[in-house]
């Protein structure tokens, strides 16, 4: 069957057409995405803007229409942290049913770890063991654990790279002396506090094989010199502790105009790059990993694997 899974996501809106079925690998047929940064769009209130409402209705109806042309079967929409974040997200949500027929559901941060967990495990199998699954997200961190398709162990913190960006690194600063030494130092500080309360309990729970997930993990792999894209997602690819160290090192000093034109880092988010390896370094670090494992399969293909399953036993 031919499904469709709509991600309103903090930064994009990624529409992601796939034949699949139950038991068989998902295989892509069309990808379409916006780069709305809906996360930017809330207001001194907390608020999604008229502005910011207006465009996230734009966007769904344009999935819902490219969808239908791919003869979708099913489209499973979903959102995450910026419209969970929103303060105004029921309005919002009602709005977007209204206008586009499409019923947005909204994930919380323990349900994202939940779904991406499923597709890390499948992707890797039952040959990996106990899994640790980190992903960073716009909004939020969510680090996931346990030895079957459903983890034992699933959290959510808010440190996602843009929402870090906005509240201590001003935004979208253009020239590297706009991150400011005090601010990244203070950046640091809060993170690892955040991170701090929970490991005890992660550490406890143990893991055979630590992994990432993420278009940030995937950017911090390839700046540290990981295989690129286009050479196809079977290529092992890893981020190790001494990679994102040095990658933590260099790219606070670059300002993301000039940190965009590296190869795997998009425009439209290098100026996150900073905050999310501050992330993956207090993450790595405080853990104990050494190496992380980068699984192309995140959180869409949870909620298309969760969705086959349902199909399947129906």
């Amino acid at each position: 069957m031919r499904l469709g899974v709509l991600d309103v996501g903090s930064n994009t809106v990624h529409l992601l057409v796939v034949d699949a079925h139950q038991g068989a690998h998902p295989w892509p047929a069309y990808s379409e995405k916006t780069e709305l940064r809906l996360a930017e769009k809330l207001d001194a209130s907390g608020e999604l803007t008229p502005a910011g409402a207006d465009a996230l209705v734009a966007t769904v109806a344009k999935a819902r229409d490219s969808a239908a042309t791919r003869e979708t079967e099913d489209l499973l929409a979903f959102a995450t942290s910026a419209v969970r974040d929103a303060k105004n997200s029921a309005d919002v949500l009602k709005r977007v049913r209204k206008e586009t027929g499409v019923e947005l559901r909204v994930l919380s941060g323990e349900a994202e770890a939940i779904m991406t967990f499923l597709a890390v495990r499948r992707w890797f199998g039952w040959s990996a063991g106990r899994l640790l699954v980190l992903d960073i997200g716009g909004g939020s961190l969510e680090i996931a654990g346990g030895i079957d398709e459903e983890p034992d162990l699933a959290l959510s913190l808010p440190l996602g790279a843009g929402r870090l960006t906005r509240q201590w690194l001003g935004g979208e600063p253009l020239y590297p002396d706009c991150y400011g030494e005090q601010s990244v130092k203070e950046l640091m500080e809060y993170v690892d506090g955040a991170i701090e309360p929970i490991v005890r309990r992660i550490v406890d729970a143990g893991w055979d094989r630590p992994v990432a997930t993420s278009k940030t993990f995937r950017t911090l792999a390839r700046v540290a010199g990981a295989a690129p894209s286009g050479v196809g997602p079977r290529v092992r690819r890893t981020l190790t502790a001494t990679g994102v160290r040095q990658v933590l090192a260099f790219i606070r000093h670059i300002p993301p105009v000039k940190l965009a034109q590296m190869d795997g880092v998009s425009g439209g988010r290098a100026h996150q790059v900073l905050a999310g390896a501050v992330v993956a370094e207090a993450a790595m670090r405080q853990l104990g990993v050494d190496e992380l494992d980068i699984c192309p399969w995140a959180l869409r293909e949870g909620v298309i694997l969760r969705r086959l399953d349902v199909l399947e036993s129906a």
